[in-house]
């Protein structure tokens, strides 16, 4: 088994993060993103989008795509629980999960492609007018999170999940698009001092 790793890509964090909390240890192979090499004929082999992470299993089975590698190793590793526990927590850490994937990851990403300079050669054409378009539309979602995190612990309720995750990496991705979270978002702060802190935030 192979992770292809890209460093400090939000993507491949978030999978490492995960591993971390799951207390998975899996060899991970370096793809120096800076120097195109996801876009490498090796790697295109692996996965034609051109993507990362990339998971290679023992048996040549490829998996792509963030949140499905992380279910792949939910369903091998059940413990701690980062998907939700029974029918209504799974279904709340799936909604969470992707109201965060959507309506922050996204804008921020987008704000990011298409604004910073370091991307111009990744994101053709770049659309300044997008870029500049998404920043709000991140900060209006983070007003929304803030309230909702006003009466619970973490993102998706009483337990950390892969919801606080991509909310983790998102806020951490948020200084290169160049959005800054104001500073009276109390309880969105707590929440994320709270998640920055665990051990896995390191890896």
């Amino acid at each position: 088994m192979k992770l292809y790793d890209g460093g400090r890509a939000p993507n491949p964090r978030r999978v490492r993060i995960f591993l971390a909390e799951k207390g998975i240890d899996v060899p991970v192979v370096p793809v120096d993103m800076g120097a195109l090499e996801h876009k490498s004929e090796a790697l295109t082999r692996l996965n034609p989008l051109q993507r990362l992470p990339v998971l290679e299993l023992d048996d040549g089975t490829v998996l792509t795509e963030t949140v499905a590698i992380c279910r792949y190793f939910e369903m091998l590793h059940p413990e701690p629980v980062l998907f939700g526990k029974g029918a209504l927590g799974m279904a709340q850490v799936e909604m969470w999960q992707r109201r965060v994937e959507m309506h922050l990851f996204f804008p921020i990403a987008q704000a990011f492609r298409h604004l910073h300079p370091a991307m111009k050669e990744w994101e053709v054409p770049q659309v300044q007018a997008w870029g500049e378009a998404n920043k709000p539309k991140a900060l209006e979602f983070l007003a929304y999170l803030d309230g909702e995190l006003a009466d619970r612990p973490f993102i998706a309720g009483d337990d950390y999940s892969i919801a606080d995750i991509t909310g983790l990496v998102s806020i951490g991705f948020m200084k290169l698009a160049r959005i800054s979270v104001p500073d009276d978002f109390d309880h969105l702060l707590r929440w994320y001092h709270t998640v920055a802190g665990r051990p896995s935030a390191k890896a």
